[in-house]
């Protein structure tokens, strides 16, 4: 189990297990948000504390609902909304493991995918090679 937390403490948010990779991606939405995505099964994330939501307005259609910390601001995860849960079922959860303990996360893949030109159609472009942490 990984427990991580907010700045303030005032959100935590536990998973069950090490993330198989983690995502660096440079979309605007995970660079403004200082995110690095872990995903899970939305069963094996537990989340303490109020969070507060926001949904992007730059997309017609956002698939996700990004949470954050209403005391202190930072990203903790993101949860689908309802039109992606419609199109695919609530099949993952995103945490922020940027809020985890560097030793937490030795050894797991670091990708860097290029949300910032991916057009949604195909395979993820990538812009340099992954790494181990």
């Amino acid at each position: 189990m990984i427990d991580l937390a907010c700045l303030c403490g005032a959100v935590r948010v536990m998973v069950a297990a090490r993330p198989d990779f983690l995502n660096e991606c440079n979309c605007q939405l995970c660079r403004k948000s200082g995110a690095r995505w872990g995903y899970f099964p939305p069963d094996q994330v537990q989340v303490e504390g109020a969070t507060a939501t926001y949904c992007r307005t730059d997309k017609p259609d956002p698939g996700a609902d990004l949470h954050f910390c209403p005391t202190c601001g930072a990203t903790t995860h993101f949860t689908l909304t309802a039109s992606a849960v419609a199109r695919h079922g609530n099949v993952v959860c995103g945490v922020n493991l940027r809020l985890a303990e560097a030793g937490d996360l030795a050894g797991v893949e670091l990708r860097f995918p290029d949300g910032a030109t991916y057009s949604g159609e195909g395979p993820v472009p990538y812009l340099r090679t992954a790494e181990v942490l």
